[in-house]
């Protein structure tokens, strides 16, 4: 019983807050409630060539909203992009927020960024050591492959859990000290952001939800190895 508890509480831990961030922005991006002027994509557009960002294009993504420093665009999902609801256009002054902080050089933003490129080598690299590992007992006739699998699961799995935690200051400052005042500054009405402050912070959890479950991943990954 103490064991299917233990697990139970696990599970909430995880999955609970990545339940709660699709809640809480499934609730405000109910189409057209608030009567907004324009939709979360004209939004962003706005805000980029207000602080003189026109090299920075907005593109329609599947792959979910997000700033790319690589290619100069803020990414957001149809729905956000052609949506006129308070989670749209929230969502598209939090992905502004990130274009501010990359043009502004902020250090926690570069650090991120650069560990991002670090983290796909190192996932790569734990790709191939997972192929090579069958292939080392051959060769070394070494009776285990442990060594090869543990560390290319760490370089996969463990390379995630660190951007993700890294990334929650980089989140909350888009959230709180861009998106946050630019919305307040004559975007929204005083009785809408109460709304909009859980929206930011349930973009800044999702890399909380997903350090979590990446965890959770590197643990169960790291039980197989052992038996």
């Amino acid at each position: 019983m103490i064991y299917v508890a233990g697990i139970i509480v696990i599970l909430v831990l995880i999955y609970g807050p990545q339940l709660w961030v699709q809640w809480v922005l499934n609730h405000y991006n109910r189409q057209d409630e608030d009567n907004f002027p324009g939709t979360g994509g004209e939004l962003a557009r706005h805000l980029l060539d207000r602080y003189e960002l026109q090299e920075i294009s907005v593109e329609i993504t599947e792959l979910g909203d997000h700033y790319d420093p690589m290619a100069r665009a803020v990414r957001l999902t149809r729905d956000k992009f052609e949506g006129k609801t308070l989670t749209a256009i929230t969502v598209a002054a939090h992905e502004c927020g990130h274009a501010l902080q990359h043009a502004a050089g902020e250090p926690m933003f570069i650090l991120r960024t650069r560990l991002a490129r670090v983290s796909l080598i190192a996932q790569r690299v734990g790709s191939f050591l997972l192929f090579a590992a069958p292939f080392s007992v051959l060769i070394t006739r070494l009776p285990s492959a442990a060594v090869f699998n543990i560390t290319g699961a760490f370089l996969i799995m463990g390379s995630a859990v660190v951007i993700h935690l890294l990334t929650l200051p980089v989140e909350i400052d888009a959230s709180y000290k861009k998106a946050l005042p630019l919305l307040a500054s004559g975007y929204l009405s005083r009785q809408q952001m109460p709304a909009a402050r859980r929206i930011l912070r349930a973009a800044a959890w999702t890399y909380v939800a997903a350090s979590l479950a990446s965890l959770l991943n590197f643990w169960r990954w790291l039980a197989v190895l052992r038996r």
